[in-house]
């Protein structure tokens, strides 16, 4: 077995190596290695936004499940139980997701749980269901991605079920340790088992991309630099 140190700095590496790509080109990297859908849906969108919130981050996935039950059943100890325990356990760098299973009209997070998943040092928070408190976590600089915004609270809609286990996201299966790609052109889940053989894509990708800019702009035609490089 490799030291832990040696292992930690290959992970840095990787990581790094992800901050340096396209969101498209890990998109269809996964598409390429793996043959499934990577992509979360069009409606998983940053919501936090100014001059000093990260425009894209990187990072392993942790979880947190909620689902619809019974008021009694959603107290305010359970309705967000698993998610608080998610963030308190973070590593730094760590993408939370936060998967409120049918509750686009729920938020799955608010200005409480932010300010503990920044002081954490947590790269981003994806959330499947509504985010609340914007101003609130504006000024924390934490960049937060969900699917709706809304000021409801799951105490007494939903209850926390789980955390660190594979979810459904915005219709991709994420599980714990995957390596979250978002950015502006939305949000890609890679792997873990196959991240490095997707990353050597995606920077493939990058590369041929940017080699065929100079043509087009010199062709003045993209018909004509696709037949050359059978892409596009």
């Amino acid at each position: 077995m490799l030291p832990l140190l040696l292992i930690l700095a290959a992970d840095d590496s990787l990581l790094e190596g992800f901050r340096k790509t396209t969101v498209a080109s890990v998109a269809d990297a996964v598409d390429q290695i793996t043959g499934q859908r990577g992509f979360l849906s069009h409606d998983m969108r940053p919501r936090i936004l100014g001059p000093s919130i990260p425009d894209r981050f990187v990072g392993r996935a942790t979880t947190a499940l909620l689902r619809a039950t019974t008021k009694e059943k959603a107290s305010a100890q359970l309705s967000a139980k698993h998610s608080v325990e998610m963030i308190d356990n973070a590593q730094p760098g760590a993408v939370g997701v936060i998967v409120v299973e049918n509750g686009l009209d729920v938020a799955g997070m608010g200005g409480l749980m932010a300010t503990a998943a920044s002081a954490r040092g947590m790269a981003g928070v994806l959330i499947d269901g509504g985010l609340r408190d914007l101003p609130e976590i504006r000024a924390l600089g934490l960049p937060v991605f969900s699917r709706s915004i809304v000021p409801s609270s799951s105490v007494s809609r939903w209850a926390s079920v789980a955390r660190d286990v594979p979810v459904t996201c915005a219709g991709v299966v994420i599980k714990p340790g995957d390596v979250i790609v978002a950015g502006e052109d939305g949000v890609v889940r890679v792997p873990a088992a196959r991240a490095a053989e997707v990353l050597k894509r995606a920077q493939e990708i990058d590369i041929r991309e940017g080699s065929m800019v100079p043509d087009i702009k010199k062709n003045k035609s993209l018909g004509k630099t696709v037949e050359q490089y059978k892409r596009i």
